[in-house]
């Protein structure tokens, strides 16, 4: 269904431009491709990465300069001045996105504004480079193979030639595992690191992927219009970029299309009603804003759905992912964290070997939870020593841990709202397999070992807990750990499910995986684990066998109560 929808938009796009777009209707359809080119690079690293770029309009005009200066300075034909365009922006935001992707959310917005500001501030103070507030005029015609192509039709050919090319490459990266993985990065960006993702090499390489874009943007602009100006600078075109994404649709190429043409469009046919015509604009925006949250693309996949139905989805074969990395054990001595005057863990020892489960208990606030984020990267500690199969891990980034063989799920079962269950579970091979296809036939596998193999043709929207905690278990057994850390995965669940998650993990553990089991249920994890270590305060008040915990005085005045029973 949708590619038939984009076969009939691009048809009914070619019957306008041929039969009845006048020259001015030429020009306003041509720079509307230009947009939809910049929009597709802001896709990437803001609809599918979910990073609020605002330095997308500073590479288009950093793009239009390099057009325009080498083009009417240096007498540069297009073969030269369109790749450079596109290089040159990408030279700019590598280290910028070094220096700014550390920042989240509104700080990283204000830090790439910042750097649009400085650069229009260049613009207008290097008269002798840029021509200052005045611009450059005189930027020649694209020339191709010794044809200048003229404005009106074949101008508007090339641009929305290139579009068509920008288009189907912006297709192919969000399809891939670049646009999955980015996905997974915005949609849960705590637990990206813990299944393998650099976060830090996918947001840089989508901010990259997002200048290349504009860049080539840029150039085409200058050469629609033959001259260049700080306009292009300037904040109105960053906001034209970001609309056109949020109502075309977030994330989808189609949407960057379509969002173009409407913004472009709409002006023009509301002209008529003169000075009032900004409002209606204003409205129409706005209503379309709340009238489709997803974007106008996601108004009509949903209309479509529920018209014609969705086709069910082939699902690949199961295949086995390649044997665990081999591993001996995760030791730790030491271990402390402090927050501001709060010692969360206070000098915590510990030592996983394969095959075994030892439990992990206390009361709420003992620093059960935050062992478990220093054991997976997700904090960093202020004390002690980590080792993971005898190589010191102390400190050592998410991803790297999860690449050597440590899985963790969370204590709330996490899923990506709005995507379906083998995407979700696929996401965590994708920092080990080649493609999406071969990471999504081993979640085949992870679901059906853990019997939910039925569940991959749906959605991760609605299902139930003990559901949800099926699907994250699996995708942390997709990746064949050696070390499994799990967080209550028993919260929420009936006895029945219980008692199959408990065979599982014996299972799993006589497959050779250490497990470290957070649980305050002890009639299910007392019968599993082999050795419990209690917490209290962020200091180890027990560490023995599981039989031994009931017993214990000082377990039970802290923790069990004087029943021995968990609270």
């Amino acid at each position: 269904m949708e590619n038939v929808a984009l076969f009939a938009g691009a048809l009914a796009l070619l019957v306008y431009a041929l039969a009845f777009a006048s020259p001015y209707g030429l020009r306003v359809l041509t720079v509307a491709g230009v947009y939809a080119l910049a929009t597709f690079g802001f896709q990437i690293v803001f609809g599918l990465g979910g990073a609020l770029s605002l330095a997308q309009g500073a590479f288009f005009g950093v793009g239009a300069y390099v057009t325009g200066i080498l083009g009417s300075r240096y007498g540069l034909g297009f073969e030269a001045t369109f790749p450079l365009s596109m290089l040159v922006p990408l030279l700019l935001a590598l280290p910028v996105g070094l220096a700014v992707l550390r920042l989240e959310s509104h700080y990283f917005a204000l830090a790439t504004l910042g750097i649009a500001q400085v650069l229009h501030l260049l613009a207008v103070n290097l008269p002798e480079l840029t021509g200052g507030s005045n611009g450059l005029a005189g930027v020649p015609a694209v020339v191709l193979f010794g044809w200048a192509v003229p404005r009106g039709l074949p101008m508007a050919g090339l641009v929305w030639g290139l579009v068509a090319l920008g288009g189907l490459v912006g297709w192919w990266l969000a399809r891939g595992r670049l646009g999955r993985s980015l996905t997974m990065l915005r949609d849960d960006p705590l637990a990206a690191g813990t299944v393998g993702l650099d976060v830090g090499r996918l947001r840089l390489t989508a901010f990259g992927i997002s200048a290349l874009f504009a860049g080539a943007a840029g150039a085409l602009a200058v050469h629609t219009q033959r001259v260049v100006s700080p306009e292009v600078l300037e904040f109105p075109v960053m906001v034209s970029i970001l609309t056109i994404a949020i109502v075309g649709g977030r994330g989808r190429m189609a949407g960057a299309v379509l969002g173009a043409v409407l913004l472009l469009h709409l002006p023009e046919w509301f002209r008529f009603l003169e000075r009032g015509y900004l409002v209606v604009y204003g409205m129409a925006l706005l209503l379309t804003v709340l009238l489709a949250p997803d974007g106008l693309t996601g108004l009509l996949d949903r209309a479509a759905g529920r018209l014609f139905g969705r086709p069910a989805r082939a699902l690949p074969e199961a295949r086995e992912p390649p044997p665990p990395v081999s591993v001996d054990g995760l030791t730790v001595e030491g271990l402390a964290k402090s927050f501001g005057g709060v010692r969360a863990v206070d000098g915590v020892s510990l030592d996983l070997r394969p095959g075994g489960i030892t439990g992990l208990i206390g009361p709420n606030g003992s620093g059960k939870t935050t062992v478990i984020n220093l054991l997976s990267g997700l904090e960093r500690p202020d004390a002690g020593r980590v080792r993971l199969g005898g190589r010191d891990v102390t400190g050592a980034r998410a991803d790297r841990l999860a690449r050597a063989g440590l899985a963790r799920s969370f204590q709330a079962a996490i899923l990506p709202e709005g995507a379906g269950v083998l995407e979700a579970v696929a996401a965590a091979r994708l920092a080990f397999d080649p493609d999406a296809e071969k990471a999504e036939a081993h979640a085949r596998w992870a679901l059906d070992r853990l019997g939910v193999g039925g569940l991959a043709g749906q959605g991760c929207d609605g299902l139930p807990a003990a559901l949800r905690r099926r699907v994250e278990l699996a995708r942390a057994l997709v990746r064949r750990p050696a070390v499994l850390l799990l967080d209550e995965p028993a919260a929420g669940l009936t006895d029945g499910e219980k008692a199959e998650l408990a065979a599982l993990l014996r299972d799993l553990a006589g497959e050779g995986m250490a497990i470290l089991l957070v649980e305050h249920d002890m009639g299910f994890l007392l019968p599993l684990a082999g050795r419990v270590l209690c917490l209290d305060r962020g200091r180890v008040i027990y560490d023995g066998p599981a039989d031994g915990v009931r017993r214990d005085a000082t377990v039970a005045a802290a923790y069990l109560g004087r029943a021995g029973e968990a609270r």
